[in-house]
């Protein structure tokens, strides 16, 4: 009896801290990391991609996104891309669902991909999270061969000021 009622205190204070970090005006900076055969597309074998994002608050839940990634690849050139989307949070579990677009650049084909993705933040503190996160890129260049999906892993901050 005394575990569930520490988990369920535990659980609340989690619950208390998350919503107060999706208020209007916050600031979030994240460095992610995908790849490591986490995910897939029928035209890469092994690959890492490292990204950096942040964002903005700009009303309760809801948060403009801006990225920056680099990818590493086995079989086929390094690619660079630069993306925005939005994201809206369910204050009640910390889950969130995004949609965006990114432009993915590299020496042999460049490729604008609109993508969709599902996460969840779980805050280590008041401020600092850990965002495993679910992404299906869709490519228009060639559907079959460059759209993907996989599994992202983030570590993410919330900062009610930049400095």
């Amino acid at each position: 009896m005394k575990k569930k009622i520490a988990l369920f205190i535990t659980g609340l204070l989690m619950a208390v801290s998350a919503n107060a970090q999706f208020e209007q005006g916050k600031m979030y900076a994240n460095a992610g990391l995908s790849g490591i055969n986490l995910n897939y597309n029928s035209n890469t074998k092994w690959n890492l991609e490292l990204s950096g994002k942040a964002g903005y608050m700009f009303q309760d839940d809801w948060m403009a996104v801006g990225d920056l990634a680099w990818g590493i690849y086995q079989e086929k050139p390094n690619t660079f891309s630069v993306g925005a989307g939005i994201r809206y949070y369910i204050e009640q579990n910390g889950i969130y669902l995004g949609a965006g677009a990114h432009y993915k650049h590299a020496e042999c084909y460049n490729d604008f991909m609109p993508n969709i993705n599902i996460g969840y933040a779980f805050f280590l503190s008041r401020t600092v999270t850990v965002e495993p996160e679910i992404y299906f890129d869709l490519s228009t260049k060639d559907i079959k061969d460059y759209s993907g999906f996989g599994l992202r892993i983030g570590i993410g901050v919330y900062l009610d000021e930049l400095f």
